[in-house]
C-alpha cells in the first residue's frame, strides 16, 4: 500500500536540492523501484544479439507485444544477417508489415544485416561506436543490445525514461544524449541497463503520460512531480496497468 506523501518539496518552496541530496534521492529511487520490479527486464524476445537488433529497430513506433508477434516469422525465414541481407524486400516488408513503417524498417534491418555481412563478419559487434554505424541503429538501440546482450551498461532514454527522469527533477533537459549523460552522473554505472528496465516498467505501468497514478506509486515521498495525477489510492489503483507488455 502506497504511504500518503507530503505535497512535493517545490510546491512548499523548500530550498534548491543540492547535488549530493539529489545523488542520493536517485539512487534512492532506483533502490525502490527494484525492490517493487524484482524481475524488470527487456520485454522483447531474443535468442541472439543479432535478434535483438533487429527486434529493437522494429520496436519504434509500435509496442515490443506487437514486435514480439512479429519476429518469430522473420527469424525462422531469415535467421542471420547473411539471409535478411540477400531478402527480397516485398518478402520482408510483407511480414513487417504489423509494425508499421513496414518500408522503412525493411530497409533499416536488411542495411543493418548487409553491414553486418560485410564490415563485422556476420556478427552483431560488441561497441557502441561501431553499433551506431549500422542502418536505422542509435544510441537507444545499441544501449538495448550492449546491456542485454552483451552485458555492457547503457542506459536506453526512450519516451518513458525521459518522462521519467524529467518527472524526478534528475534532469530538464528533452534531448536523449544529454539525458543519458546526466544521469550516468548520477547512478553508478554498473546499475544502468537495469535502472532502465526499472524506469521503462514503471512508466508503463504507473508513470503514464497523461495521468499518473501518484496515489499508488512506491515513489511517492521522493518524486517531486507528486500529485500531477490522482492522488487518492483507491482512484490511482484503477490506472495502474499491471503488464505484462510482451
Amino acid at each position: 500500500m502506497a504511504t500518503k506523501a507530503e505535497p512535493p518539496a517545490r510546491a512548499r518552496g523548500r530550498k534548491a536540492e543540492t547535488r549530493l541530496g539529489l545523488v542520493r534521492r536517485a539512487r534512492r529511487i532506483n533502490r525502490v523501484l527494484a525492490e517493487t520490479y524484482p524481475d524488470a527486464h527487456c520485454e522483447l524476445n531474443f535468442a541472439t544479439p543479432f535478434e535483438l537488433l533487429v527486434a529493437t529497430v522494429l520496436s519504434a513506433q509500435t509496442t515490443d507485444a506487437r514486435v514480439n508477434l512479429t519476429t518469430p516469422a522473420l527469424f525462422a525465414r531469415y535467421p542471420g544477417p547473411e539471409d535478411l541481407a540477400a531478402a527480397n524486400p516485398e518478402d520482408v516488408e510483407e511480414i513487417l508489415r504489423p509494425t508499421g513503417f513496414f518500408r522503412a524498417k525493411t530497409k533499416s534491418v536488411m542495411g543493418l544485416s548487409a553491414a553486418l555481412r560485410d564490415r563485422f563478419g556476420g556478427e552483431v559487434p560488441g561497441r557502441l561506436e561501431d553499433l551506431v554505424t549500422l542502418p536505422g541503429v542509435g544510441r537507444k538501440t545499441a544501449n538495448v543490445v550492449l546491456g542485454n546482450a552483451f552485458d555492457v551498461p547503457g542506459i536506453t532514454v526512450d519516451t518513458h525514461f525521459g518522462r521519467l527522469a524529467r518527472r524526478f527533477d534528475w534532469t530538464t533537459d528533452s534531448d536523449p544524449v544529454r539525458v543519458e549523460q546526466e544521469i550516468g552522473e548520477l547512478i553508478p554505472r554498473k546499475d544502468w541497463t537495469m535502472l532502465s528496465h526499472r524506469l521503462i516498467w514503471h512508466g508503463r505501468r504507473i508513470c503514464h503520460a497523461r495521468r499518473p497514478a501518484c496515489g499508488a506509486c512506491p515513489l511517492t515521498r521522493l518524486c517531486p512531480s507528486f500529485g500531477e495525477g490522482p492522488t487518492d489510492e483507491e482512484t490511482a489503483r484503477k490506472l495502474v496497468k499491471p503488464g505484462p507488455f510482451s
